[in-house]
């Protein structure tokens, strides 16, 4: 797959969708946010990789959030940026998904991050929520996933008081998962990808699904009916009977239900 503003690489089934606008601070635009969406889209219907990791390109910058590129000057939404479709990609991918923050993760960065199943920095990552700063605010993914992961009082508290995070900070808040050193976060997030991929997909598939369906409401449970458990109605002898019979136009054998 080519793009424009990131890169997208496979090794064995690990695949690494690298955001690649170094210069910018790896910050995401309207091109971004829709070929994320699409990468992610992709992989989704394949079979060859298993676990995802999300990184940035350089050494200084995870992502510092969004800038309106090249947008229509509008209230309507064709002048909005679309970070939920972004965002709503990664959540609903059944494959696990590691952040490997490789810098600065700020604004949107850090939503983006909290976004992905796992999350591994170097030890010169920083994080920081921004908007009420800069005059802007993320009251949705950005607040609800927060609160989930370092409770209410420190979610207000980096909204409110939009402190610098360290690494260690972050770690002992239950923000982030592992450290480690800058220098080796590549081979270390691409090691744990190894591993997890070594378990079952659709086990793992079935628990990130059980997750989303508390706060996916609907389409959380949509998602778990839809794609975990239907799957598994459909190679049932109890399908195939009432299939049969309905094609067939006579009354179904009842002793196969429950088979």
């Amino acid at each position: 797959m080519q793009f424009e503003t990131i890169l997208y690489q496979e090794d064995g089934p690990v695949g690494t969708l690298t955001l690649n606008r170094p210069e910018n601070g790896n910050m995401f635009n309207h091109t971004m946010c829709h070929e994320i969406r699409d990468c992610i889209n992709a992989i989704r219907r394949e079979t060859r990789t298993r676990v995802i990791i999300l990184t940035g390109a350089g050494d200084r910058f995870f992502c510092l959030g969004g800038r309106k590129d090249d947008m229509e000057d509008t209230q309507l939404y064709a002048g909005v940026l679309p970070t939920l479709e972004m965002y709503e990609s990664i959540d609903r991918l059944q494959k696990p998904v590691i952040a490997a923050v490789n810098g600065f993760a700020v604004g949107g960065g850090n939503v983006l991050q909290m976004m992905c199943d796992l999350t591994i920095a170097g030890d010169n990552a920083m994080f920081r929520q921004v908007g009420p700063m800069v005059g802007s605010f993320d009251a949705g993914y950005g607040t609800w996933y927060l609160e989930d992961l370092v409770g209410k009082k420190r979610a207000k508290e980096m909204w409110y008081s939009n402190p610098k995070i360290s690494p260690q900070t972050a770690l002992d808040w239950g923000l982030i998962n592992r450290v480690v050193p800058a220098a080796e976060l590549r081979q270390a997030a691409h090691a744990w990808a190894l591993e997890i991929a070594d378990r079952g997909a659709f086990a793992l598939a079935s628990v990130k699904a059980a997750f989303n369906v508390r706060h996916g409401g609907v389409s959380g449970l949509s998602r778990m009916a839809h794609d975990l458990l239907l799957r598994g109605y459909l190679d049932t002898a109890e399908h195939d009977e009432l299939a049969a019979s309905f094609a067939e136009k006579r009354k179904p054998d009842g002793s196969t239900f429950g088979h």
